[in-house]
């Protein structure tokens, strides 16, 4: 498949077969990875490559025991890291002022961009992948088994291997919903009602609303799946982690 085709065919994979990666594969796309975008070409993000049934079994509780993580081939952790600029900057006298969190979103918007060149070019080579959105719940754990330094925090996880499973491409909203021409067209009642219709109408999104008791599916996401005490909660940890590596220096 040429690039579009591979885009447009993304779906997630959670069930793997046991066949490992080759070698020349996985470099070829940890290569791919390394050629996205990045803020002044400075690739302030690495990127984990873990392998080891070991490691993943001790990553498997830190990903709320999804299995995907310790069944996969490999699990790959995006860092935004700032670690290794740093030493260089040190060791040139040149001063680094990268303990903020500005310096951690430019990190972690690298890191972001090298995982979807990373996903692209496992798939266009017959892999399937799933994102973990877990990563940052539990970063601090994560930073322990990884022994990641200061400076380094991970930002999101990939799993990789030859699919076990053939699910459905995931609906998207309307393009209208996502696209704004020249300047931001903010929504109306009556947009919002037709942007949603048809995802509110899918025999899946019902039966998540049936199973979770609640009267439709926006209160899914906002009572069941991703409550503001769970955000708050997450928001604390997460920025405890960032004072701990070193981020958030606000002199």
């Amino acid at each position: 498949m040429n690039a579009i085709e591979t885009i447009m065919a993304h779906r997630s994979i959670r069930k793997y077969k046991s066949d490992p990666i080759s070698d020349n594969i996985l470099d070829e796309i940890l290569v791919a990875a390394s050629r996205a975008g990045t803020t002044g070409n400075m690739q302030v993000y690495s990127i984990v490559v873990t392998r080891d049934q070991q490691v993943k079994d001790a990553l498997l509780p830190l990903h709320f025991g999804q299995e995907m993580i310790s069944k996969a081939p490999a699990v790959l952790t995006f860092c935004a890291d700032f670690n290794r600029f740093n030493k260089w900057c040190d060791q040139r006298n040149a001063g680094p002022g990268y303990d903020n969190f500005l310096s951690f979103m430019t990190a972690s918007i690298d890191a972001l961009l090298a995982s979807q060149n990373a996903v692209i070019a496992a798939e266009a080579n017959g892999l399937g992948t799933c994102y973990l959105g877990t990563t940052t719940y539990t970063a601090g754990k994560i930073i322990e088994v990884l022994n990641l330094p200061k400076g380094v925090v991970p930002i999101t996880t990939v799993v990789l291997g030859y699919p076990d499973e053939n699910p459905g491409l995931t609906d998207r909203l309307p393009m209208r919903a996502i696209v704004h021409h020249e300047k931001y067209s903010d929504f109306s009642k009556e947009d919002i009602e037709l942007l949603y219709a048809e995802k509110e109408n899918m025999e899946v999104y019902k039966g998540f609303v049936k199973e979770s008791e609640v009267e439709n599916l926006a209160q899914v996401f906002t009572q069941k799946r991703y409550t503001k005490k769970d955000n708050v909660l997450f928001s604390k940890t997460l920025l405890d982690v960032l004072t701990q590596q070193g981020f958030m220096n606000n002199e």
